[in-house]
């Protein structure tokens, strides 16, 4: 089976964590804005009248849409076994990406505290103070969660003795964090040796290198979610 992924085309943004839980899977799918451009993307979306998605990225399936990043991993997650089959472990699993889901809201805020439809330029006085508090209290206090719910597992992985599609997501956000902010994960990252194996567990994955060596993987710019400006950045 092969799906349909629609996401802006310019950008890795939130669908680079569908993207990474599908290629460490194997899984095929068309990465349609890529291959039919914006308009082709807000043409799709313009079609469901019933139950329409927010805004991408959305999985598309048997005539309707899953949205949202952390809803379209639940249900790969249950349908490709990418997450356990215990309930409480997938609810937990959920929980752990939704946690995730909130960080990347975090980080989007700092470079647009102010408007989500203003340049980062007309609001750049607030977002230096944004990023001042981000840098010093949540990167901190996120990923000393994320490190915590590594350890919790005696196996290598966040649970049981394979990957799952939150293990793929934590690699994307240590990704995104060390393009943002260089200098800062540089000082700190070392505290958190539970998530950083994790990291490079997940890219080792033969499905996960393969992409991150295409031309398919996107490289981070100053259009997504993770942007970096080297007046936000500091140690």
């Amino acid at each position: 089976m092969s799906y349909n992924l629609w996401y802006w085309p310019e950008i890795q943004g939130r669908g680079e964590f569908v993207r990474l839980a599908l290629e460490a899977a194997g899984i095929e799918y068309c990465d349609c804005a890529r291959e039919r451009g914006t308009q082709a993307l807000v043409d799709d979306m313009a079609r469901y009248t019933q139950r329409p998605p927010f805004a991408p990225p959305y999985l598309e399936l048997q005539g309707f849409v899953i949205a949202q990043t952390a809803n379209i991993l639940l249900y790969l997650g249950e349908h490709h076994d990418l997450a356990p089959s215990r309930l409480s472990d997938r609810l937990w699993l959920h929980q752990l990406q939704l946690t995730i889901a909130d960080m990347v809201a975090e980080v989007h805020n700092i470079h647009h505290p102010v408007a989500m439809g203003e340049y980062y330029e007309d609001q750049k006085a607030e977002a230096l103070r944004a990023a001042e508090q981000f840098r010093a209290e949540r990167i901190p206090k996120f990923l000393q969660h994320f490190d915590g719910a590594a350890q919790a597992n005696p196996g290598e992985w966040l649970i049981d003795h394979r990957w799952t599609y939150a293990d793929t997501s934590l690699f994307q956000l240590v990704e995104g964090l060390r393009y943002m902010f260089p200098r800062r994960m540089a000082a700190i990252e070392h505290d958190y040796p539970a998530l950083l194996k994790i990291h490079g567990l997940v890219r080792s994955l033969p499905g996960v290198a393969a992409y991150l060596a295409s031309d398919r993987r996107l490289s981070f710019n100053e259009d997504g979610i993770f942007r970096h400006y080297p007046e936000l950045d500091g140690a």
